[in-house]
């Protein structure tokens, strides 16, 4: 097998890491020696241990082996060992990588100690499809902010509700669970105060058997969200942070803080949270990947900052119409040129419905 193959099995594995290892990158790493794989890993939950320990554990023997790793081995020393000595005490002969770590403390200085050591490198191995993947975690290293991905589930017409506010169910069984699937591979969800309001969410992944569940985020500027709601009286059970402003009245914090949820300030401009600053204070948190589920008011005022970096629009097979809720507010746009632009990146079916997958231009 090639050098780009063994790396589309490493990047494999590191998927399976996606959602969960927050603030640390999901990565892969698969032992070869002569075409046999001798170890594979990927990093675990919290981020230890290291996809490259867990495969040298597995393979035993690494002498003269090549490691496939799709983010290059850590050189620093944190809460374990860098894994570029782990790689370098195994006798590995060769580590190829998809990126450099742009993390400042390993940024270059893992290649630079494998080749100290004697080992040959080979970067940039299917570099655009670990980027992709990783793209949560490099953007929250190089900007201090997480990835967005903005979830619509509309009609044909691009509807989410009736004009009565019925919106239950207008994708079928198939596409819901898609949708909680979509979950697990982020770090976090994300509604706003009208939508926590008005559906009582719960917001976590059911039905497919999940191991963990995503921190619950609201944004909610003065606390309207009721303490004793689906969220509330599950914060003890799944983290749920509420992102308020410094006028959230007293009371409400009180109420909310005895439910075991965190709290978190954020500055207000005119009269809304800055989506910003509170992104930000997020990533400060350490999260990679959030998946917005809030309703068109919040999704407008996302895309109208830039922040949303996915799209993902789910579309059922019907027709409610112009009295029906928009799936977005409005952006005030007057000209064509001025409106935001994605590309497509993959069309699913999902039973009767279908979901596409757009990301910024």
């Amino acid at each position: 097998m090639t050098d780009e193959g063994h790396m589309a099995h490493a990047l494999a594995l590191a998927a399976r890491g996606l959602g969960r290892t927050w603030p640390n990158p999901a990565v892969g790493c698969v032992i070869v020696r002569g075409g046999l794989v001798l170890g594979r890993g990927w990093t675990q939950p919290g981020g230890r241990p290291h996809a490259e320990r867990r495969a040298l554990d597995q393979a035993g023997d690494a002498r003269g082996a090549t490691a496939y790793v799709t983010l290059e081995p850590c050189a620093h020393h944190g809460k374990t060992p860098p894994c570029s000595e782990a790689l370098i005490a195994a006798g590995v002969a060769r580590v190829v990588t998809a990126l450099t770590d742009p993390d400042p403390r390993v940024s270059g200085k893992g290649h630079a100690m494998l080749r100290a050591a004697g080992i040959a490198v080979t970067e940039d191995i299917v570099a655009d499809d670990a980027r992709r993947l990783n793209a949560g975690f490099l953007k929250r290293v190089t900007k201090g902010l997480p990835l967005v991905t903005l979830k619509l589930a509309t009609t044909i017409d691009g509807r989410i509700a009736t004009a009565s506010g019925e919106s239950r169910w207008i994708t079928g069984p198939d596409a819901r669970r898609y949708v909680h699937s979509l979950r697990l591979t982020h770090d976090a969800v994300m509604v706003g105060a009208g939508t926590a309001r008005a559906d009582d969410p719960d917001l976590t992944a059911r039905d497919i058997g999940a191991t963990h569940q995503p921190v619950r985020i609201v944004l909610d500027r003065l606390l309207t969200h009721a303490p004793d709601s689906r969220l509330g009286r599950t914060a003890q059970a799944s983290p749920v942070w509420l992102i308020h402003g410094p006028d959230a009245p007293a009371p409400a914090r009180a109420a909310w803080a005895a439910t075991g949820a965190t709290l978190i300030v954020c500055p207000v401009q005119t009269g809304h949270l800055d989506l910003t600053a509170a992104l930000h204070a997020l990533a400060d948190r350490g999260l990679t990947r959030i998946l917005c589920e809030g309703g068109g008011t919040l999704a407008a005022a996302l895309i109208k900052a830039n922040l949303v970096d996915d799209l993902i629009q789910i579309t059922a097979g019907k027709l409610i119409g112009a009295e029906g809720t928009a799936a977005l507010g409005p952006l005030a746009l007057t000209h064509l040129a001025d409106a935001p632009g994605f590309h497509l990146r993959s069309h699913t079916r999902l039973g009767p419905d279908t979901a596409t997958h757009w990301s910024r231009l």
